[in-house]
């Protein structure tokens, strides 16, 4: 990446695939940014950028780079794969461009020593957030292939209507109107969603789920 390329990245300024950091910040802040980038649709952190996209610089890639390195094989499960640019913008002064694709591994999950499982993340606009157990579930079960047969029952005919009506619905309110426990609802919404009937929206309060077509 050429410095002038660079700076036309950095006045997109932060969003859902774009990050700023002065530098590498303490080993698990970095780890969640990445893994949020590889479980949602990847991205670029920008090593040497403040949040309002003046370029400082690092003033050793080399250890940036090094403990970024430890983060990622340390904290995140399973390891992301990345790569890095440096951009020289001064004398001894650089940016770290690190490339995180999104993962076909996903869902990652930022490694705890005292959880028994570690929390997984996503991007929502221009912050890493931890995901639902709903983006969590259709991560691990991946897209349903064509012809996905869907059971319709009462619920989910109930379910259907009230999106016709009112455009959303959350896993709670969904659980409350069709006096389902909230695992249940879930299940079905997470479903419904797979066979691409609905579509989730994360969203840094609470998820929600509306009509796909």
């Amino acid at each position: 990446m050429t410095l002038q390329e660079l700076k036309q990245l950095v006045s997109l300024g932060e969003g859902r695939t774009l990050e700023f950091k002065h530098r590498v910040p303490r080993a698990e802040r970095i780890a969640k940014e990445v893994i949020a980038l590889a479980n949602t649709d990847g991205g670029r952190i920008l090593l040497g950028v403040d949040d309002d996209g003046t370029l400082v610089g690092v003033d050793d890639a080399a250890e940036e780079a090094f403990m970024l390195r430890r983060a990622i094989s340390q904290l995140c499960d399973p390891p992301v794969s990345y790569h890095t640019d440096r951009v020289v913008i001064a004398p001894r002064r650089d940016v770290l461009v690190v490339h995180v694709p999104e993962s076909p591994g996903k869902p990652h999950v930022l490694r705890d020593a005292v959880e028994s499982e570690g929390l997984a993340y996503i991007r929502v606009d221009d912050m890493s957030v931890e995901a639902s157990p709903e983006s969590v579930r259709l991560m691990e079960e991946r897209p349903a292939t064509n012809g996905m047969s869907v059971s319709f029952g009462e619920s989910e005919s109930l379910l259907l209507s009230y999106l016709n009506d009112y455009g959303r619905v959350t896993v709670a309110e969904f659980a409350r109107m069709a006096d389902l426990p909230e695992d249940e609802a879930s299940a079905i919404l997470v479903q419904l969603t797979r066979a691409d009937l609905l579509m989730l929206h994360a969203n840094r309060d609470e998820d929600f789920f509306t009509l796909s077509y």
